[in-house]
């Protein structure tokens, strides 16, 4: 019932009520069939105008998400964000309940993290390892999701025409990779199966441009990367790799928020997951059409980023336990060689929203 039919009927009945009381014989039982009809009416109009929760929570998450921006931090050899970015389905999505993206590009996870401290970013997508060194340092994030990946995607790789062979021999060498990144694990585990320890070695922590330049010019002797550079170097210069990571690194990727952008907006956060899930999967299905979209991203050949697509797994995946005991064994090792300050506890920062 409409607001005007209530008005309506109410005064027609307030009438007819009034006529009941101006006629003094009348039966005090119709005088009680007025009133009730009266109350019935507004009963009814109040029952009729309101909302269905689930009408109601779609009206409430639009209205937490009206004029807000989400930033997001993305690193261009990151498929998944890059190609959301590129889509842009994310703006279309968010658009219609008022929000807005914006977009900011990184080099490497460590820097993105630190960003993320700053309240310069709300979302992003690194390695294993820059979450843990952004707890230990107290930047206030949040696993969301995480990315299976694979160990076969990152390796320590070596000059083609080097005299190292194994990793053993890589002692009192420089050896070239990004500081808290994923391959900083690699390298710690791959040294310490090698029966060598971390300070064995001479790091070099060089962003992967940077790295590349230093690698091609016999700067360093050894380079720890990920893909897709390293199925770059491997084709452009027949780069010869020393081990990869399986066995020693499970080399997953994760998605981290800013703790308040997920508290103050999960619903928001969860439309973020869904778009990057949708086009993961459009990633997992499309090996060539992503390594094409990517070449002129990246100044890779697309042959090399196909190799690099389809040498790696998929998924945007709440955490597991799991997951989560694996990521706490990293941050062990990070704290028992310090390179890390403290003890840190991975579950405690792990969002319970996605599971």
């Amino acid at each position: 019932m409409s607001i005007q039919s209530l008005k309506t009927g109410i005064f027609s009945i307030w009438q007819f009520f009034t006529a009941i009381l101006q006629h003094r014989k009348t039966r005090t039982l119709s005088v009680l069939f007025a009133v009730g009809l009266v109350f019935s009416l507004v009963a009814s109009a109040c029952s009729s105008g309101a909302t269905n929760p689930q009408a109601n929570t779609s009206a409430n998450n639009q209205s937490t998400a009206r004029g807000i921006t989400v930033s997001i931090g993305y690193q261009k050899a990151a498929t998944i964000l890059n190609a959301l970015k590129n889509r842009g389905s994310l703006e279309q999505v968010l658009a219609a309940s008022g929000a807005s993206v914006r977009w900011t590009e990184f080099p490497a996870g460590p820097p993105m993290l630190e960003a993320m401290n700053a309240g310069s970013i709300d979302f992003g997508y690194t390695g294993e390892s820059p979450p843990i060194f952004a707890q230990a340092a107290g930047v206030p994030l949040l696993y969301v999701a995480y990315d299976p990946w694979s160990p076969k995607a990152e390796a320590i790789i070596v000059p083609k025409n080097s005299p190292i062979k194994t990793v053993a021999e890589l002692k009192g060498k420089r050896v070239a990779f990004a500081k808290g990144s994923n391959t900083n694990y690699l390298v710690v585990k791959a040294v310490e199966s090698a029966g060598l320890k971390y300070n064995d070695i001479q790091p070099a922590y060089l962003t992967p441009a940077d790295a590349r330049a230093a690698f091609e010019g016999g700067n360093v002797d050894a380079w720890a990367i990920w893909d897709p550079y390293l199925a770059a170097v491997e084709q452009a210069i027949g780069a010869r790799t020393l081990t990869d990571a399986t066995n020693l690194a499970p080399n997953r990727g994760y998605y981290l928020a800013r703790k308040t952008f997920v508290d103050s907006h999960p619903d928001v956060l969860k439309t973020v997951l869904d778009e990057v899930s949708k086009v993961d999967k459009w990633a997992a299905s499309n090996p060539k059409e992503v390594a094409k979209f990517l070449e002129p991203e990246l100044g890779i050949k697309a042959s090399a980023l196909e190799i690099a697509e389809k040498r790696r797994e998929y998924g945007v995946l709440p955490l597991t336990d799991e997951v989560i005991t694996q990521q706490q064994k990293i941050a062990d090792t990070f704290h028992k060689i310090n390179l890390i300050p403290k003890q840190i506890q991975v579950k405690d920062i792990v969002w319970k929203g996605n599971q």
